[in-house]
Order: structure tokens, then C-alpha cells, then sequence
């Protein structure tokens, strides 16, 4: 039994519409409808409420439907991406955030009779933010293509 069909058979056992399945699940009407047709599936979050609505395993209801297991196993796996994608970015703005510095910082000094000094020696400022920018940029592309095979 793919997962429309048990989804659709547990709401008519406890004789409910799909309206009112929809209200204790937070989701709309047509939401309920596409999964019962199997033009859609629910996130991850919606089937252990269903589980525990009506009193299935999740087992059930994934064993009952190939496309849905697969579905859930890719959607876990691209919860993980963002976050190492996240670091990655943060890596590229931080190497932005060294280079905007250094590039004010020499502006002034040329512009204005101020003499800044930059701290941390010569090959941070220097080399640093392309470092930082380089390494976030191809770590975040790694992430982006792993996420897409995935």
C-alpha cells in the first residue's frame, strides 16, 4: 500500500475529513489531498505527526511507499548541507570583511595625513582575506554540488 492510500484509509478509520485531518496537522486541506493522490509528500516533521495521530510506526508508513523513503533519506541528507554551506560562506565574508579593512584603512592613509597601522603582521593583511575568500568559495561550492547529487 503506497502512502496516499494508508494515509487516506487511517483518516477513514477514525472518520475524518480531510479538512479536519488538515486542522490537527497545521497544514492545509489541498495539502492533504495531494498526498492522499500521491502528488506530493509530507516533510518529515508532518509524518511523525501522523504517526503518532494515528497510532503507526514511521516504519509503516515509509516501508509503505518506495518514493516517500526516498524522499525522506534526501531531505535528511540536505538538512546537514546548509549548515556546513553556512561556514563556508561566513569563511567568504570574513575574508571580504580583512580585504574592505586593509583597502579603507590604505585609502585613509594615502588620503589623510593618518598613519593606521594594521596589526597582525603584513601576510595576514596581505594575503589573508583572498585565503579566507578562496577556501569559503570552493568549500561552499563542494557543498553546493554534494547537496545537488544528493
Amino acid at each position: 500500500m503506497v502512502f496516499g492510500e494508508k494515509l487516506k484509509s487511517e483518516r477513514t478509520k477514525q472518520g475524518w475529513s480531510q479538512e479536519e485531518l488538515a486542522e490537527k496537522l497545521f497544514v492545509s486541506r489541498q495539502s492533504v489531498s495531494k498526498w492522499e493522490n500521491g502528488q506530493n509528500y509530507p516533510s518529515i516533521e508532518i509524518i511523525i505527526k501522523i504517526s503518532d495521530l494515528f497510532g503507526i510506526t514511521i516504519d509503516e508508513l515509509l516501508k509503505s511507499d518506495e518514493e516517500l523513503t526516498k524522499t525522506v533519506i534526501k531531505t535528511s541528507k540536505q538538512l546537514a548541507y546548509p549548515r556546513m554551506k553556512f561556514l563556508f560562506d561566513v569563511l567568504v565574508s570574513i575574508g571580504l570583511v580583512v580585504l574592505v579593512i586593509k583597502l579603507v584603512v590604505l585609502v585613509l592613509n594615502k588620503v589623510t595625513t593618518l598613519d593606521i597601522t594594521l596589526y597582525g603582521g603584513s601576510f595576514f593583511w596581505n594575503f589573508g582575506s583572498l585565503i579566507l575568500m578562496v577556501v569559503g568559495g570552493i568549500g561552499s561550492g563542494m557543498m553546493k554540488e554534494k547537496y545537488k547529487q544528493d
